[in-house]
């Protein structure tokens, strides 16, 4: 595979393509399970704007991985006594199968044990940039673990944040997004043994990032970075960005392709931002816009590592970003390894996709941590009952009651559906600005579509009375139409956020899955089609 730039030049200089919109979400460690705190950082969020993207016909390209070389993928194997290609293997399958269940739907995710020809692609990168000068040499301190003979770097040790004090593993303070050279951490010791370590001199590869800082800060400057990451990015260009260390004397991870280190691995780090660039792919134009997902801990890699590996090759792309904080329960932060995890894979199987993904958007940490609350996601659940599906549940009964289970000849009407559609018309222009690249705002979105049920629930109680006419004359039918016409919209309109339910609500209403978020789906199914409702909830169960 060649680089970008080599790549994508002729390409762009060859006439019109199809340019997709990049979205990318962080690559997990492969070292546990997902858990709540990853689906309510980049991984839902991310997955509903490429189904509203795709839905308005917007080229996609929604892209991850799984971090298999990562150095907890090491430490977790260590301390269970396990190979660490089963430990990355397992996991793997893991997180990839909750994704799925989850509803999010990648285009592509690179396994980097898995993947034709990823480690011949790797290598050569950061061959050529060693060739080219942007990784050199160094030698530093490096902490060392005498009782288990083995240097310490990455998840292998920890210590005190040398920036913020926060425990932090060497390489990134998760805390403070800060990087450090685990020499630097204060009383580092042995993450598998608690042993204190001891510093020992160790020559290694760099990415000297100082000679970037100008070009990163005007690059910064031209994006309109969340204030989080724009305060860490402005500390980081005022400070002067210090060397980061690329390759580490390990058992575990892509080998170093530069003469004198033979012992050594590519840093985690580095194989993760470099991951985006092989997902991605060789045979695309440049996009014309990225969007980056991400949790402000893994910040530092998609807003300096990232773009300092695309300004070496001479590619410059305009590119967003969506960073989330940590979810916490009960005061602890949700940290891989941890015993106070909420797998996702229980609460999939309690609770369903629709009504986790949903209690995520909701409970999303934007600017400050956010508590999982387990009676807000029993709240949700019931939102979805009360309201939802017992709406839907009275519709499809007087469908099959009083128009023998077939759509009604006759248009939409009934008491007070002039104001309704008006209504719900402004609903979805507001529905559009909040699941749009520029406005993104799904919690408001869910919001949104729960005040739009809401409000037909009320028009269908309001105008079940027509029934009850001494001579009904069919009455009762244009307010039926109506409700089938808000739920032809529902099952287009809450795709993006609960594509498992609209899933089912388009197959039972004879309605195309997939369809714009538009004032266009709010039109009735044809006179006469036959509905195939549900024997169950059509959201959640």
């Amino acid at each position: 595979m060649s680089s970008l730039a080599e790549h994508f030049a002729p390409q762009r200089q060859g006439g019109p393509m199809s340019t997709p919109f990049w979205i990318t979400a962080t690559p997990p460690a492969s070292h546990g399970e997902l858990h709540i705190g990853h689906l309510a950082g980049p991984y839902v969020a991310a997955d509903v704007l490429a189904r509203y993207l795709r839905a308005e016909g917007e080229p996609v390209l929604f892209t991850t991985g799984t971090a298999d070389h990562a150095s907890s993928v090491h430490v977790r194997a260590l301390r269970t006594g396990r190979k660490p290609e089963e430990v990355a293997e397992g996991y793997r399958a893991a997180i990839t199968a909750d994704w799925l269940r989850s509803g999010i739907e990648f285009d592509h995710i690179v396994r980097p044990r898995q993947d034709r020809g990823y480690g011949r692609w790797v290598a050569d990168l950061f061959r050529r940039l060693h060739a080219d000068g942007v990784i050199a040499a160094r030698t530093r301190p490096l902490p060392y673990c005498e009782p288990c003979d083995r240097w310490l770097h990455g998840a292998h040790v920890t210590g005190s944040c040398p920036h913020c004090t926060a425990v932090s593993e060497g390489g990134m303070c998760h805390e403070c997004a800060r990087p450090n050279d685990g020499a630097d951490l204060g009383e580092p010791r042995c993450a598998v043994c608690a042993t204190p370590a001891v510093l020992r001199r160790c020559r290694r590869l760099y990415i000297p990032l100082e000679p970037f800082r100008e070009t990163l800060a005007d690059y910064w400057a031209a994006t309109e970075l969340p204030p989080s990451l724009a305060a860490l990015c402005a500390s980081l260009a005022e400070d002067g960005l210090a060397d980061l260390a690329v390759s580490h004397p390990a058992q575990w991870g892509t080998s170093v392709p530069v003469e004198g280190f033979p012992e050594q691995r590519i840093d985690g780090c580095f194989e993760a931002a470099a991951m985006h660039l092989f997902g991605y792919g060789d045979d695309r134009p440049l996009p014309e816009r990225t969007l980056h997902f991400c949790g402000f801990g893994h910040a530092f890699c998609h807003a300096v590592l990232l773009p300092v590996l695309l300004l070496s090759q001479g590619i410059k792309l305009p590119q967003d970003f969506r960073v989330n904080e940590s979810l916490v329960i009960e005061d602890r932060t949700i940290v891989s390894g941890s015993d106070h995890q909420v797998w996702a894979l229980d609460l999939l199987t309690e609770y369903g996709s629709d009504t986790l993904r949903r209690y995520v958007l909701q409970a999303r940490p934007l600017g400050r941590r956010t508590v999982f609350r387990t009676e807000r996601l029993e709240a949700a659940r019931t939102e979805l009952d009360e309201n939802w599906n017992s709406w839907l549940t009275r519709m499809f009964a007087a469908v099959r009651a009083h128009s023998a289970g077939l759509a009604p000849a006759a248009l939409p009407g009934g008491a007070g559906w002039e104001v309704l559609e008006r209504r719900l018309l402004r609903t979805v222009e507001d529905l559009r600005e909040t699941y749009g690249p520029d406005t993104f705002d799904p919690r408001r979105s869910v919001a949104l579509l729960d005040e739009a049920v809401r409000l037909v629930s009320d028009f269908g109680h309001v105008n079940a009375h027509e029934r009850g006419r001494p001579t009904a004359d069919c009455r009762h039918l244009p307010a039926l139409s109506a409700q089938l016409a808000v739920a032809c919209a529902l099952s287009a309109w809450a795709m993006p956020v609960m594509p498992e339910g609209a899933e089912r609500l388009a197959s039972a209403l004879r309605a195309a899955p997939g369809r714009p978020v538009s004032g266009a789906a709010l039109a009735p199914p044809p006179p006469g089609s036959r509905l195939a409702p549900p024997s169950g909830p059509v959201f959640g169960f």
